[in-house]
């Protein structure tokens, strides 16, 4: 994957604030989720190649949450014994989660959400994308591709997390204008490709001819499901199928014509957090990140705001070369 690089303003940035930040290196951890499937990977990646990462001007530690709120609790527990200054957090459960941060908040440690929510308002600030409209989005392509007419099946991410939440919110807005659309079976698939195809195998099975759409609430899911109906012999031409992230796979999938997605930029979540997590520890740090650059109209605003709207990008086959490139 294609580093992000520096700008000159990056190294102005240095001078403002990386030399306080040099003479106490500050400890940031970040718990996310789980790392088994490419997007957090993205996520994770992209976070060690912040500008203030590779200079030595934070000690970052990365927790692998193993997809387990009980074992997010615990390694905010092990951050607080151990003195961390700030945690991004990348929640498994949008209500579990609240006793982690409320946790940190009464030890004194500045908690900022990055991806997916958590039900609490002593987060210090949140950098993501708005997944309502992501749920939205890739119902309206399913139900426009067959034409506001026939029977979907609905993939989900865990049951209760933020993006599943939200995503299924956006699913049910695009197909209430649908009302002579069914859905035909709706279950979750916990992120997971591989239970994303035992599900799709045995709704093939149960429904045989019917489904027309599958709205796959993240790409991996959708890829499962694709993987499922070439295993049944049947055409994927003939199915409407949509996820969400832009993971590699995926936009392979897009240049085939197999699948819609719509790409969402980890790498802009993630360091925008740690930009707001460094502001928070030192109140002369300047973001360091180009990503303020790349979305100017999320706007820094001196790292005052509570929440930071990461822009969505639908892929396309005009753009979808351009996006394998940057995997390169």
């Amino acid at each position: 994957m294609k580093h992000l690089g520096k700008t000159l303003t990056v190294m102005a940035a240095l001078l403002a604030g990386g030399a306080a930040m040099a003479a106490d290196k500050p400890k940031v951890g970040a718990a996310v989720y789980g790392l088994n499937a490419e997007f957090m990977q993205i996520w994770a990646n992209a976070l060690q190649q912040h500008p203030a990462v590779k200079d030595g001007l934070v000690d970052l530690t990365i927790f692998d949450g193993r997809y387990d709120a009980l074992v997010q609790q615990e390694q905010f527990e092990t951050m607080i014994t151990q003195g961390f200054d700030a945690i991004i957090f990348v929640p498994i459960d949008i209500e579990a989660g609240a006793t982690a941060v409320e946790n940190a908040a009464d030890a004194g440690i500045p908690v900022f959400g990055s991806n997916t929510r958590v039900n609490s308002d002593l987060l210090n600030a949140y950098v993501g994308s708005d997944d309502v409209q992501s749920g939205y989005m890739e119902g309206k392509f399913v139900l426009d591709k067959i034409g506001c007419t026939g029977n979907v099946v609905i993939i989900e991410g865990p049951i209760g997390q933020s993006a599943q939440i939200q995503r299924f919110e956006g699913n049910e807005k695009a197909l209430a204008e649908c009302p002579d659309v069914k859905v035909l079976e709706q279950q979750t698939a916990n992120w997971s490709r591989a239970e994303a195809q035992k599900l799709m195998e045995n709704w093939l099975t149960a429904h045989p001819g019917e489904i027309t759409g599958v709205i796959a609430q993240n790409d991996e899911m959708a890829l499962g499901a694709i993987e499922a109906i070439k295993a049944a012999g049947l055409n994927v031409s003939d199915f409407a199928i949509a996820g969400i992230d832009g993971v590699t796979d995926a936009l392979l999938a897009v240049k085939a014509g197999e699948m819609a997605s719509i790409l969402q930029d980890g790498g802009a979540q993630a360091q925008g957090a740690l930009d707001l997590a460094l502001k928070a520890i030192n109140a002369d740090y300047q973001p360091m990140s180009p990503i303020w650059e790349k979305y100017p109209e999320m706007g820094w605003n001196d790292g005052a705001d509570k929440e930071y709207n990461v822009p969505w990008t639908p892929v396309t086959t005009e753009n979808v070369d351009g996006l394998l490139a940057e995997r390169q």
